[in-house]
């Protein structure tokens, strides 16, 4: 579906317009608002005092000013209105224009353009009103009140239109004067409300008058009040349209917008923020909307740094609190550095912690690779964990992969480092550690340290990699093929003798 742009609307340009651009777009949209509202205002005019209002057939006069001197003050009106209204307007946002921030007062100007605008009309067709009829209380006072209804009731179309229009010209403005603070102005009800008054109450009241003037005057032939009700209930309901059009379109943009950016959120563009336009609840609703996608975007940087800091598998189980103590069936990957001490004496402390993150990124990208988890690194040592926080098929298998993968690609792609490699399986303790306002996800439990004492034989041994032959036995075949035991050692700190297996020279 094509977008309407973010403020409902092609016509209303981009979000990012500026300076001279965003005067052209504004003035030439309030010019136009204006010229349209006062010609419809203009033609309901004409149309109900010539062929609409029960009275006496027109005279000359009458003539004269209904087809010259209401076009002449229309003309006058209409060119003094708009140079009035968007010289008015253009100081309000001048701000804007300029780009520079608005200040408060700026800003609450600026929200009250369409209200001054809509007043502006209502004193030019005020005064038209009353000039109009004094002239016709002189000349011809029977058509008084043709004159009367018929110039207020354009004034209240124009008023209406004007508002409405000039409300949707000036949404360029407004999103960067409301920003997220909408100011609390007219709530959608009473602006409902209003807008019902206009479109539809006073309409229905002015059919309600000329009924009553035809029974009080009981002068006026049956076809010609039939044909005047017709054309004014075509009229009233033109006009309602309008109204209700208008209406519509200035609840549906604010909606339509966070309907569009719910949608963006949904495929995961957290960065999505709507434009702020609309003084009403429905601002609310638009500024809500960038509240929620600024909160979603902040626990998803939470979320991605703590998943960073203790694996994404123990991120997940946490957030959704599966992570309490438990004993399960793991296997172990210890990797150790070997002369980390010389290489911090001998290197700048920036070229020890680039060489540490290339070492790093080759034994997490295995690991990940082959289903793991890092559990944490210690130094120049990282402790991968194969079958916890969640069960892994063959993590006995995985792990030794993973450890004859390791020990393949740090030589090839860090010549000048070496690594302990060793690895252990057996039951330990899996869950969350620590105090009650503090935790860390580990594992307790012998293969863990008989993974670190193979590590420390392991950088004395050929290939550097060792393994314990339980690891091997509880691997898949196809795995353990890859692997062959060789001799029993006591390792430091244990009681049992472990038998050790190395890989199987390719």
């Amino acid at each position: 579906m094509a977008q309407a742009g973010p403020f409902g609307s092609r016509l209303l340009g981009p979000a990012d317009q500026r300076g001279m651009v965003l005067r052209v777009r504004v003035q030439g949209l309030l010019t136009v608002t204006l010229v349209v509202a006062n010609l419809i205002g203009a033609v309901v005019a004409v149309v109900l005092s010539t062929w609409v209002i029960p009275g006496p057939g027109p005279v000359a006069a009458t003539w004269l000013m209904v087809g010259v001197g209401v076009p002449c003050y229309v003309v006058v009106a209409l060119a003094f209105g708009v140079v009035w209204g968007t010289g008015r307007a253009l100081r309000a946002v001048r701000w804007a224009i300029d780009d520079r921030p608005p200040t408060e007062r700026d800003r609450r100007a600026t929200v009250r353009v369409p209200l001054v605008l809509t007043l502006m009309q209502a004193f030019l067709w005020g005064l038209a009103t009353v000039l109009f009829t004094g002239i016709v209380l002189v000349i011809q006072p029977a058509l008084v009140f043709t004159v009367a209804f018929t110039a207020g009731f354009a004034g209240i179309v124009v008023c209406a239109n004007a508002y409405l229009l000039s409300e949707f010209a000036l949404r360029p403005v407004a999103a960067r004067a409301i920003g997220d603070e909408p100011l609390g102005g007219t709530g959608v009800r009473v602006r409902m409300l209003l807008f019902w008054c206009l479109g539809t109450g006073v309409p229905v009241a002015g059919l309600l008058l000329v009924a009553v003037f035809a029974l009080v005057r009981d002068t006026v032939p049956t076809t010609r009040l039939a044909v005047t009700v017709i054309v004014l209930t075509g009229v009233v309901l033109v006009f309602g349209f309008l109204v209700t059009e208008f209406t519509a379109r200035a609840i549906v943009g604010p909606v339509r917008s966070v309907r569009d950016g719910m949608g963006l959120v949904r495929e995961g563009h957290l960065d999505t923020r709507v434009a702020v336009y609309d003084g009403t609840e429905l601002g609310l609703l638009q500024a809500g909307f960038n509240r929620m996608a600024d909160g979603l975007a902040e626990r998803e940087r939470i979320r991605d740094l703590f998943g960073r800091h203790v694996g994404r598998e123990v991120a997940e189980a946490a957030l959704a609190a599966e992570v309490d103590q438990r004993v399960v069936a793991v296997t172990v990957v210890f990797v150790d550095l070997v002369g980390s001490t010389a290489l911090a004496a001998t290197r700048p402390p920036t070229e020890v912690v680039a060489l540490l993150n290339r070492f790093f990124a080759v034994v997490v990208d295995e690991v990940d690779r082959h289903g793991g988890t890092i559990n944490k690194f210690v130094g120049d040592a990282a402790l991968a964990v194969f079958g916890a926080p969640l069960p892994l098929d063959d993590h006995a298998g995985r792990a030794l992969a993973t450890a004859r993968a390791v020990a393949t690609r740090l030589p090839r792609e860090l010549p000048t480092c070496q690594a302990g490699i060793g690895v252990a399986t057996g039951q330990v303790v899996a869950g969350n550690i620590g105090a009650q306002r503090r935790f860390e996800y580990t594992v307790i439990g012998d293969p863990v340290n008989e993974a670190a004492r193979l590590t420390e034989l392991a950088k004395s041994s050929p290939g550097n990699l060792l393994a314990s032959s339980r690891a091997v036995d509880e691997a898949h075949p196809d795995e353990a093929a890859h692997w062959r035991t060789t001799t029993r050692t006591t390792l430091r700190g244990r009681t049992e003798d472990t038998l050790l297996a190395v890989p199987r020279e390719s």
